[in-house]
């Protein structure tokens, strides 16, 4: 125990008795595994709204002892920041949020003046500018087609006005050509899109990006019985990422605990029941609905680089596209041999039918014990 924290829950503002809800919990355990990880300046700008849509670090009304051992960290951080800035108003408001919460505790817990963030607390700071979804605009936009409209029906009825007599043999051979014209661009556009359906591009399984993840934490999710919330670091340089996993009913929580598995790195983050989920942890299943890890090799680290045979060399893509389906088309692909190996099955493929998920030095990734698994 360090001595703020000592010092804090001497405080008669600190409730030793206070239990924190479910998603409280959660927003304390990402942020003490950032802390663990050393990536709390990378993830300044999180701290910052956080802060901003609440008093404290675990939404709570008072302090806990987790604001305080989070403190102990940023201070230092922050105090660098402020005094090597060039533009100290830019930093000030840039970080306004984490200083109102430094500043508050500093005094709270009765810091000497060579500990605490010193700043000119009556400095201008810039407006905070927060991103809102553009009504207005889109409003603007709509009123804009609508007056669109008024014009080119009030040229269509002045052309009439003009025409209301029977056209001349010019005004006709006009109207004849721009008549085939269109036609003809119908017509082209037409086959553009039927050779664009005939022909299809075939998806490979090097756009997935795999990678090694270690499972720094998990929980139960909040909201949601059948759900895991994991924190698991994929070698991103900016921390680990919050994964949701519908685990709960085939592994114990203490199953997910401080574990090496194979994470899909690009799907597109969703939103489960209030957390969003930024990867996919990979596992083997059967019929009878067994589920098991793909466990990667011994000494595998997190952020490894995981493909197919023959793909290693190829960038996955950073982010697939989920109109396009290319996880839905190559998830069907994926399975396990009689040894235990995840595979990917390309019948079409004459030269390489089947080809093992591996990594750079070769080794090979498998599930304990399901032959012939769908593996998702």
């Amino acid at each position: 125990m360090s001595d703020l924290v000592a010092k804090f829950k001497g405080l008669s503002v600190a409730d030793s008795t206070a239990q924190l809800s479910r998603e409280q919990s959660a927003l304390v355990a990402q942020w003490e595994s950032i802390l663990k990880t050393g990536q709390l300046q990378a993830n300044l700008n999180n701290l910052n709204l956080q802060l901003r849509d609440n008093s404290f670090i675990a939404a709570t009304s008072q302090p806990t002892v987790h604001d305080v051992e989070l403190f102990e960290a940023t201070l230092p951080v922050i105090k660098e920041l402020v005094s090597s800035s060039k533009d100290i108003k830019g930093t000030l408001g840039s970080y306004r949020h984490i200083i109102r919460w430094v500043d508050y505790l500093q005094a709270l817990l009765q810091l000497s003046k060579d500990q605490t963030l010193e700043f000119d607390r009556n400095i201008e700071l810039p407006r905070e500018v927060i991103e809102k979804p553009k009504k207005k605009d889109d409003a603007k936009k709509d009123d804009g087609k609508k007056d669109d409209k008024k014009d080119d029906k009030k040229k269509a009825n002045d052309g009439d006005k003009k025409q209301r007599g029977k056209p001349d043999e010019e005004t006709l051979k006009k109207l004849r050509e721009e008549a085939k014209a269109k036609k003809a661009a119908k017509k082209a556009a037409q086959a553009q899109q039927q050779k664009e359906t005939k022909a299809p591009e075939k998806v490979l399984p090097s756009v997935i990006d795999f990678r090694v993840g270690f499972i720094q934490k998990a929980i139960k999710h909040p909201d949601a019985d059948s759900l895991y919330v994991s924190t698991i670091d994929v070698g991103d340089e900016e921390g680990p990422r919050t994964v949701c996993s519908g685990l709960v009913k085939h592994f114990p929580l203490e199953a997910m605990q401080e574990r090496y598995v194979v994470a899909v790195c690009n799907l597109k983050p969703v939103n489960m029941r209030g957390v969003k989920s930024t990867a996919m942890v990979l596992c083997g299943s059967n019929a009878e609905d067994k589920v098991e890890f793909v466990e990667p090799p011994k000494g595998s680290k997190a952020g490894d680089k995981v493909f197919f045979e023959g793909f290693g060399a190829e960038d996955p893509l950073k982010q697939l596209n989920p109109k396009k389906k290319l996880w839905e088309q190559l998830q069907p692909h994926f399975s396990t041999n009689e040894n235990l190996e995840v595979i990917f099955k390309d019948e079409e493929d004459k030269e390489h039918p089947v080809r093992k998920l591996t990594n750079a030095k070769g080794e090979e990734f498998k599930v304990a014990t399901i032959v012939n698994a769908n593996v998702r």
